[in-house]
């Protein structure tokens, strides 16, 4: 079976999806494309090799002129919802980039509706797909550490030497937490098997900042262990960059875990990822990480296309995915109030 799609958004991060994270994928056939920019649309269009006709300025235009199984969203986060429904009544399955939405109760709608229609519907949280991550997941449930007593993350990026015109980054909404901490906000679901359920954040960016809205922030967040996590993030940081996952310490009754990931090349995407764990009173072990045949979003796609081939729940569904919003929703709340938030799943 072959898995025909409508891509929506192609400008920046969708033009990458386009161009990179979608072709290599075996069994899927970009159907149409989708874009209300012209240049943006032709260019896309062009690159792929596509005919004109598959080329539409409207998801909806799209829907009534060709057939397909699903739709392929990676437009500005604030249509992500709105898309998706529009998809859904079409009965199409959805991919919808990270974050789902802006809010966890606006993307509960989307999940409901999914639920009603029988579709999936499912979230890109690529940086799960990486073996590091999936690896150190393994080794907590077969309780390595024995009982976990504390996690560190720290992310630290500089991303401010553009002049403010040339950069969009700058003027995203909540640019630190919503658009890059959310990928360490749902490893950390994913690694712990827990959900969150208060956090308390601090956001105070330096003068030279060039972000309209927070480019580094500190969180204390609590799981619902009772277990608590530092989290430190910046992308105006001077210090040694870390890989986009970030660098995880993870201390526990019998020892540390640590791992990096997510910072290869194209020839090894997995070249950053790596495990260690240091029990008590014996050297540290660099833990053996498997290959995989596809990384980031292509492996994402892949997920896709199988769980609509065998009607399986992909792991990051759009229900599953609600409590990675709700905790990125819950900081960004307590960076303004000031105050501990609790963290609402719907």
């Amino acid at each position: 079976m072959t898995l025909r799609i409508i891509h929506v958004g192609l400008g920046g991060w969708g033009g990458d999806w386009a161009r990179r994270a979608i072709p290599p994928v075996p069994g899927i056939e970009v159907a149409a494309l989708v874009d209300p920019a012209e240049p943006t649309l032709r260019s896309v269009q062009q690159d792929l090799g596509l005919a004109e006709n598959q080329a539409f300025p409207s998801l909806t235009a799209a829907l009534a002129a060709v057939s397909a199984d699903a739709v392929v969203i990676t437009a500005p986060a604030v249509t992500h919802v709105p898309l998706a429904l529009e998809a859904l009544e079409a009965g199409k399955h959805v991919l919808v980039e990270k974050p789902f939405a802006n809010t966890a109760e606006e993307a509960a709608t989307a999940v409901r509706r999914a639920a009603d229609l029988g579709l999936i519907i499912q979230v890109s949280q690529n940086y799960r797909t990486y073996p590091a991550p999936r690896i150190t997941q393994r080794l907590l449930q077969e309780g390595v550490l024995g009982e976990l007593a504390a996690i560190s993350i720290d992310f630290r990026r500089w991303d401010n030497d553009l002049p403010f015109e040339d950069n969009p980054h700058y003027r995203f909404p909540h640019p630190l937490i919503n658009d890059m901490a959310i990928h360490h906000l749902d490893l950390l679901r994913m690694i712990t098997g827990q959900e969150a359920v208060r956090v308390y954040t601090k956001v105070m960016d330096p003068s030279f900042s060039k972000y309209v809205e927070e480019a580094s922030a500190v969180m204390t967040i609590e799981m619902a262990d009772g277990l608590v996590v530092s989290y430190r993030g910046s992308w105006l940081s001077r210090g040694e960059p870390t890989p986009w996952a970030g660098v995880w310490r993870i201390t526990g009754e019998h020892g540390e875990l640590s791992f990096t990931s997510r910072d290869g090349t194209a020839q090894d995407p997995a070249a950053a990822d790596v495990v260690s764990v240091h029990r008590h009173g014996m050297e540290r072990e660099t833990v053996e990480l498997p290959a995989q045949d596809f990384y980031d979003r292509s492996a994402g796609l892949e997920i896709f296309r199988d769980a609509i081939r065998d009607g399986s729940v992909p792991e990051t569904a759009g229900a599953a995915n609600l409590g990675s919003l709700a905790l990125m929703e819950a900081a960004a709340r307590s960076a303004a109030s000031g105050q501990v938030e609790e963290v609402r799943i719907p």
